[in-house]
Parts: C-alpha cells; structure tokens; sequence
C-alpha cells in the first residue's frame, strides 16, 4: 500500500499530545510494515529525526496550516493534490480533521470533543470551525480512531456516528517512565525545588488545563498544611496564558511555585516526574491524559478529575476530584499528603494499571484501522 500521512505535528521544539501520538505510533508502524510506502505530509520544514525509516518519504505540503483559512485550503485543495500524484491507497490524518474533497479512502483520529465541553478554552474562530467540519469529518471518513471509550462515547452521543466505525486506540506510555532511587530524587529536588518535596502537574499552560483552579487549592493546601511543599509546573505557554501568568505574579506563595515550560529533554522530564511526591492533573477535558500514566509508571500517585479519560485510563488507582470544584482539589491534596498508606497503596495499583498500555499495542490498533480503512 502507498499510506499517507498527515504530520504537521510533528514539529521541532513542540511535541505534546497529538504530536507524541504520531511519533510514537509511526516510528513504530513503518518499521513493522517495511512492505509498505508512507509518505509524511508536513506543512513546514522538517527535523530529519521524523524520518524514522526508508520507506518513509517526507514531503512539504504547503504553507503552514495555523488558521481555518489555511486548513481549509492545505486538506481540500493541496491535499488531495498530493494524495493524487503519489497514488495514495489511504490518507491517515492523526490531527481530528481530514479532506472533504479527496477519493482516497481516510483513516480518521478524533482525541476528543473539547471545543464542545469547554469552548471558552478555544479562539471563536476554532470553535466556529470544528463545529462546521467535525461532523463532516466524521462522515467522510472510513474508519475514525479515538483514544479512550470515554471520546468514543461521546463521539457517537454527539454526532450520532455509527459505534462500528470508531475504534479505540489508547496512548502508550514511554518506557523512560521509570521509578527513581531516592539519591537520584534528592538531586532533582536540590536542583529545582531547593531540596523540598513537590506536587507535580505536566501539561500546556491552558484554559482547559485548569491550572487557575490549581493555584487556588494549592493556597488552601499551604494555608490549612503550613507545609513546605512547592508545585512544579511543566509545560508550554500556550493560548489565552496571560490571565495565569498575571494571577502568578501576584500570587501569594509565588515562591513555591516551580514554572518549568516546555522541557524538551525526555529523560530530564522523567526524572522530575519520578522524584515528586504526587501528580497533579486537574485538565477539564482530555481523551485520554498521558501524564497520568507516565506518573504511575514511575511510582508516583495521581490526582485527577472525575467523570472523564482519566477516571477510566486509572480505573480506580487515583484520588479523584471536582475540576471546577477548588475545595475539592484542595481536600485532595490534602488527603495523599496526609495519608502515607493510602498514597503507598495508590503507587502499587498505579503501577500495574499503567504497564499495560504500550506504544506497541497503540501502534497495532491504528495498524488494524488503517487496513480497515483501506478496504474497498
């Protein structure tokens, strides 16, 4: 089969959840699959290390698709123009948005229905635009693959999409998540918390990452525990991060927050994630929420909200909370730093819960829906 590609996520310096997701995947399936061509359609130059085989054949398509305009034009007009010259056999499209003009049979990834739970979170012309086409993408394409039962249920509630058509293809965890001894925690602690213990959050810095509500339960955490635990914040400045950023500078235990960003080193993420004392992952919408899993996976317990991916991808190996409700959070918090049998207890469920979700059985499964799309 000639399999094509839509890879204008993975981009230097900017990798997170879709991006990590065609990564990861396709590093893998185009080693498996040597028998087939893939072609990589990025919308802008890119890193050589995306190139993970020989048969892979990267192609820029285009100008940088950043705005409903330009998508409009990149996966109707230049799309399908490509898809034409190289004979695609099927367009997989990792992204939740695919060509409404191509003949060319399409395997669909929807992360989940965000725009529509908490559209405060988006720029109106984003929401204006996945509203429209959404449906429409649902529809034109032949098989659509989500990350959790959590977004395929609410895919087919939403939009009525046949259950049949919607495969679930979970995330993976990478294998660098991996517990610490306690000599390598106090160096990570020494470096970037002046030797104290931390709660830990790993995500954008976002309006539906819900990290107000965070720094609002952490200062009733720090008023009702006078403890000297700090709060490292991981992640991209992302849209709409200046209302956070103004709260922070006058935030009252300013100086027991840890502001990271973007930590493009892996191994240095994983050893942070691995020396701190709990995760903390207040998102108000995810399809599925890989901080979770990478913090089970180094022997770390996680709190996260209730009634969504993450309640379901945890199965029960959390402490869960209200994301709107801040005394809640708080309580929380207060709880796993309180209870050091429960929070032993919720390290070794953690760790089995997440062994079992790998890169290679994520792989498999969108493998399984690229065949199913490709059938005639």
């Amino acid at each position: 089969m000639v399999i094509a590609v839509n890879t204008r996520f993975l981009m230097k310096d900017a990798l997170e959840g879709v991006g990590y997701f065609i990564k990861e995947i396709f590093e893998r399936i185009v080693i498996q699959h040597p028998e087939h061509q893939f072609y990589f359609l990025f919308d802008r130059p890119y890193e050589k290390r995306f190139v993970f085989a020989s048969n892979v054949t990267p192609l820029v398509v285009g100008a940088p698709a950043r705005h409903p305009l330009i998508w409009k034009w990149w996966y109707d007009v230049n799309v399908p123009g490509v898809l034409r010259k190289i004979k695609a056999d099927v367009f997989v499209s990792p992204d939740g948005f695919c060509s409404l003009t191509t003949r060319v049979p399409q395997c669909l990834v929807v992360h989940d229905l965000g725009f529509l739970h908490y559209p405060q979170g988006y720029k109106k012309s984003h929401v204006l635009f996945y509203k429209h086409y959404t449906p429409r993408f649902l529809n034109r394409a032949a098989c659509v693959a989500t990350v959790s039962q959590f977004s395929k249920q609410d895919i087919i509630n939403m939009y009525k999409t046949a259950a049949a058509k919607i495969e679930v293809v979970y995330n993976g965890v990478k294998e660098i998540f991996q517990p610490t001894s306690f000599e390598q925690q106090t160096v990570v602690k020494e470096k970037y918390t002046d030797g104290q213990a931390y709660f830990i959050y790993v995500g954008a810095i976002h309006p539906r990452k819900n990290l107000i509500n965070l720094l609002k339960a952490f200062s009733i955490f720090k008023k009702g525990q006078k403890s000297s635990m700090k709060l490292v914040l991981v992640g991209r400045l992302a849209w709409k991060k200046n209302a956070f950023m103004d709260l922070l500078k006058t935030y009252k235990y300013r100086n027991d927050v840890v502001l990271l960003q973007y930590i493009e080193d892996e191994n240095e993420l994983a050893k942070l994630v691995a020396a701190a004392y709990a995760l903390v992952y207040p998102s108000h919408v995810e399809g599925f929420g890989v901080p979770v899993l990478e913090a089970m996976r180094c022997a770390v317990p996680v709190l996260t909200s209730k009634d969504s991916a993450m309640q379901e991808i945890s199965e029960g190996a959390a402490l869960y909370f209200d994301p709107t409700n801040v005394a809640d959070i708080a309580g929380q918090l207060m709880l796993i730093y309180k209870d050091e049998r429960l929070r032993d207890s919720l390290i070794e469920k953690g760790k089995t819960i997440a062994a079992k979700y790998t890169w290679e059985a994520a792989a498999s499964a969108l493998w399984h829906c690229i065949e199913m799309a490709a059938k005639p």
